[in-house]
């Protein structure tokens, strides 16, 4: 059990590796938190069957002509640029990036994650207005980062709108599924844990919620993370 001071509720994930973290705020009493997760047992069961059942294949990727990066549910192909016009652009159905990061794969992962990034978080943001009116919640505050084993996280903060965060990889699948996972967490600001009150109040904005949570499940393992391959 991992605890911290600045969190609030109750979160338990499926480490890549298979082992379980139940992340609980400070001063959590035994009690509360054999009821989440004797209320969360449904759901670790279903993660780890499909775990078991689909493992993940996370690509190796390398940044030369031709390799294929997906964005929103596209691939689009690489293209390095001698031009030096930006590191990273989407420019006619490609993925360019400047010359000079191509030579270096780890300058090149670290300006396509920034991309991802940063026009992840534009998208988002455009997006969040009517799922939180759906929701009938307040909109978070929302930053697209590295949030390890999660596709999104939903803080409590010190003001009264919380953060939503949301990983860089994720804007690889489909809108869809993206939106999926912003409803997942704006249904957590209601709810917490993922017990039958909280699918209950997600199946009312999202009755297909089950169908996106396993195309989720199935796409998720196979998107690339940000593994680079040597290139010669």
């Amino acid at each position: 059990m991992v605890v911290s001071e600045r969190r609030r509720r109750l979160g338990l994930t499926v480490e890549r590796d298979g082992s379980l973290v139940l992340r609980a705020p400070q001063g959590c009493d035994a009690e509360r938190a054999e009821t989440f997760l004797r209320e969360g047992e449904a759901w670790l069961a279903d993660k780890l069957r499909r775990r078991e059942e689909h493992p993940p294949a996370h690509p190796v990727r390398e940044f030369r002509d031709g390799e294929t990066f997906a964005y929103l549910g596209r691939g689009y192909r690489l293209r390095i640029d001698g031009e030096g016009q930006g590191a990273v652009r989407l420019v006619a159905g490609r993925i360019v990036i400047a010359e000079v990061l191509g030579r270096d794969p780890v300058a090149a992962r670290r300006a396509l994650v920034g991309w991802y990034r940063d026009t992840g978080q534009r998208w988002a943001r455009g997006r969040l207005q009517p799922w939180a009116a759906r929701m009938e919640v307040r909109e978070p505050d929302v930053v697209v980062r590295d949030v390890g084993n999660r596709w999104g996280t939903f803080r409590v903060g010190d003001g009264a709108r919380g953060t939503m965060a949301l990983h860089w990889a994720l804007f690889q699948l489909p809108a869809h599924l993206v939106d999926y996972v912003i409803a997942h967490e704006l249904a957590h600001i209601r709810i917490s844990g993922h017990g039958a009150d909280y699918w209950s109040l997600l199946r009312q904005a999202i009755p297909e919620c089950e169908e996106r949570k396993r195309e989720l499940d199935d796409l998720g393992r196979r998107l690339w993370l940000g593994d680079i391959g040597q290139q010669g």
